[in-house]
């Protein structure tokens, strides 16, 4: 470790410079040999670090997104040219090319900050040695010497021995202590900043073998920082346990805000914004308006939980817009009155109205009245004609409904020749 360390001594002088300056403030308030002053030096070190890499790690998530989308097709490759591994390669560098992605971006924070930490490794690894390294000077180092956290001194290790600790002002019972607890949490945050990945913000639409990669070292972190955590001074301790609370708390953050499409994040998420969109009836956030319009933009594509949130809208009477924001449908911002007075919206089918149920009396007094210009419906003077029944007219034929001949009276239909059906028997062509 200690060679490793000497290949980044190039950035130590920056690294102990910014140390130093931190120091200077929180000295003026803890004291300047107190653990407070050291410690919160160290962590403000990892935070401004941590600021300084937030381009990349934005960069690292796009990253991440386009490798889970292009794993089907990497599958493929993989498959069709399995024994022709440099055709492989070759196809996989232009797949990479046409999505504008690159494996290695989703490393870059983690590479972008080994410098720094092995910076801090070779300064802290003077301090436990009393050799002055970088900006520090001879004050500065006795002053790091008498820091403790909680009992342990910042450049004490888990495996040191008694007489190593003891020159350092402390006891060995109070380092493995403190080294082991750190440790711990240390390796906590880091599972559980994996787990919240793999549970939350991986989507479970598709099955790839990237998931089991990141399954895999969601157990094999925790385990890597166990093993050189004991290895580790108090001081870096400290760094390695603030940087993975501050990548939980970043992560966290990114899997509310923006989700991976089709993770359980993302469903939540969604429900969350139909509540707010529906309530407000407007989107007031850019991240919003860019996470609907990507929704817009997919079409048919869209994932189940996408096509909820715009069935939302839908109910509701709004309408996802291709720019992000949300409007009102047109089917919901006119209303227009019918002719019985029941409201419809513009632009739907009216209701259809259902006749309403009449008696046998009604509806054949009403086959009488569109048939009123019909010869047969006027009103015979015989007194007979009156007191016969109603019958239906509409299925007689025309020759059945003329008046009778004076004289005849009123005959039954079975003495004027008519069948019940109402049509005449046809005369014979010829009589013999």
């Amino acid at each position: 470790m200690d060679t490793i360390a000497s290949l980044f001594s190039f950035i130590t002088w920056p690294v102990s410079w910014v140390i130093v300056q931190f120091h200077a403030v929180y000295g003026a308030i803890f004291g300047p040999n107190t653990g407070w002053a050291w410690g919160l030096s160290i962590v403000s070190l990892v935070v401004l670090i941590r600021i300084c890499l937030i381009p990349l790690f934005v960069k690292q998530i796009k990253a991440t997104r386009a490798m889970q989308t292009l794993q089907p097709e990497m599958k493929k490759i993989q498959e069709r040219y399995k024994n022709d591994k440099q055709r492989q390669s070759e196809e996989m560098m232009k797949l990479y090319k046409e999505a504008g992605t690159n494996p290695l971006s989703s490393c870059l924070p983690i590479l972008a900050q080994s410098p720094f930490f092995f910076a801090l490794y070779h300064v802290l690894n003077g301090i436990a040695s009393g050799t002055k390294i970088g900006y520090i000077n001879a004050e500065q180092l006795a002053s790091a010497r008498q820091a403790h956290i909680f009992g342990a001194p910042l450049a004490a290790k888990f495996l040191d021995g008694a007489d190593t600790v003891q020159k350092l002002g402390a006891s060995l019972t109070d380092v493995r202590v403190v080294t082991a607890i750190m440790i711990v949490l240390m390796s906590a945050s880091q599972f559980y900043t994996q787990r919240q990945l793999m549970t939350k913000n991986v989507d479970t639409t598709v099955k790839t073998p990237f998931m089991q990669q990141q399954k895999m070292l969601m157990y094999v972190f925790p385990i890597m920082f166990a093993f050189f955590g004991i290895r580790f001074p108090v001081g870096v301790l400290v760094y390695w346990l603030t940087t993975n609370v501050w990548t939980m708390g970043q992560q966290m953050y990114v899997i509310r805000n923006n989700p991976t499409p089709g993770s359980k994040a993302q469903a939540a998420y969604l429900e969350r914004l139909t509540k707010h969109v529906t309530h407000h009836g407007k989107v007031s956030r850019r991240s919003e308006k860019a996470i609907i319009k990507a929704i817009v933009a997919k079409g048919r594509e869209r994932n189940e939980f996408e096509r909820k949130f715009i069935n939302a809208l839908n109910k509701a009477g709004l309408a996802a817009q291709a720019d992000g924001t949300v409007a009102k449908s047109v089917a919901a911002e006119t209303e227009v009155q019918t002719e019985d007075g029941a409201t419809t919206t513009a632009g739907a089918a009216p209701r259809r109205q259902q006749p309403k149920r009449q008696s046998k009396a009604q509806r054949q007094s009403g086959g009488a009245k569109q048939t009123g210009d019909s010869p047969s419906l006027e009103k015979s003077d015989s007194p007979e004609e009156t007191d016969q029944p109603d019958q239906p007219q509409d299925s007689k034929p025309a020759a059945a409904q003329q008046a009778p001949k004076p004289g005849t009276g009123a005959r039954s239909r079975a003495q004027s020749g008519q069948r019940k059906g109402g049509s005449q028997r046809p005369k014979s062509s010829s009589k013999k």
